[in-house]
């Protein structure tokens, strides 16, 4: 029998599931796993996972805590509740993710990561195993900069651009999450034009990240996330890692079409490439001029906001 287009992604790339559902990772077995708000609000709205956040809710309760401090309390307990679920059923890590209120206070952020660790560590899960999520805003670039010392590793989401990139990986940041299908969204609104996964300008971007960290050596690894089809997963077999939604994962699973490693250490070593540099001034100008990049990240953070004040709702309403 042919092997599936995911056991051979699987043979040259990490593959992590983007879900909070449980049942989905069980089915695919991923090495990692990552969450978001609007997943874990999800996740929360169904019956088998109702569980989780009562148990939040029900320790927080009777706490000396009370008001909005409460509220915030249970919301971190849901998210390391959540993740100690997933770290049961996956070998890897998992991605928790900061609130995206935060995006623009490197304090606020690194406060807020020590807290989730120290959260973790209280339960025997080795920071190894977590992978804070921090949007690729200026400010929460330099906080994971400051957290990648303390040894808090972190994956730095809503990324869609090469200066987000190359700052990210100048400051030692463990993982980043280009997201491919944001990107392809909004070329499509923005052109009108349809592309194939070869032409793709979320496919295009995440390439050229990848090419560019192993041309020159850095360590930070390289995640594909936000996927509209299996060709944009497909393109980038070799990628360090692709987080996939389940609809996918079942796609691949039931697909043995072949699926040709495109992404390499040893090509990107052959790129002709030069090194590039930002501070803060080059990386907000870059940002800036690049009206994709500046609209999506921006959204990101006002859909994850408004999806964690809809999680707070239902704690409060539980409380």
């Amino acid at each position: 029998m042919s092997a599936t287009q995911l056991e051979q992604l699987k043979a040259y790339t990490t593959v992590v599931a983007d879900t909070g559902d449980f049942e989905s990772m069980k089915a695919y077995q991923p090495q990692d796993a990552t969450t978001n708000p609007s997943l874990i609000l999800q996740a929360a709205g169904k019956d088998e996972y109702r569980p989780l956040v009562e148990k939040a809710v029900s320790e927080l309760k009777a706490s000396d805590l009370s008001g909005d401090a409460l509220v915030e309390a249970v919301l971190d307990r849901i998210l390391i509740l959540f993740g100690l679920e997933i770290l049961k059923i996956v070998p890897g890590r998992v991605s928790t993710e900061v609130d995206a209120r935060l995006s623009f206070d490197t304090d606020g952020t690194t406060a807020k990561a020590r807290q989730l660790i120290a959260a973790y560590e209280k339960e025997g899960i080795s920071r190894d195993r977590i992978l804070i999520k921090i949007a690729s805003t200026w400010e929460g670039i330099k906080a994971a900069e400051e957290l990648e010392k303390e040894g808090i590793h972190c994956n730095l989401t809503l990324l869609f651009s090469f200066a987000q990139a190359v700052a990210c990986a100048e400051a030692g940041v463990q993982l980043i999450s280009p997201f491919v299908g944001r990107i392809l969204d909004w070329f499509k609104a923005s052109t009108g034009e349809d592309y194939t996964a070869e032409t793709d300008p979320g496919v295009l971007s995440v390439r050229e990240i990848y090419t560019y960290y192993k041309k020159f050596g850095y360590k930070t690894e390289v995640m594909g996330a936000s996927f509209r089809n299996t060709g944009e997963i497909t393109a980038l077999a070799g990628c360090d890692l692709l987080t996939i939604g389940p609809s996918l994962l079942k796609e691949l699973q039931e697909s043995t079409e072949e699926v040709p490693r495109v992404l390499s250490p040893e090509i990107a070593a052959e790129a002709d490439l030069e090194k590039v540099s930002f501070d803060e001034k080059s990386f907000r100008f870059a940002l800036n001029d690049d009206a994709m990049a500046t609209e999506k990240t921006a959204e990101g953070i006002r859909k994850f906001s408004i999806d964690i004040v809809k999680l707070e709702d239902l704690v409060k309403s539980m409380l």
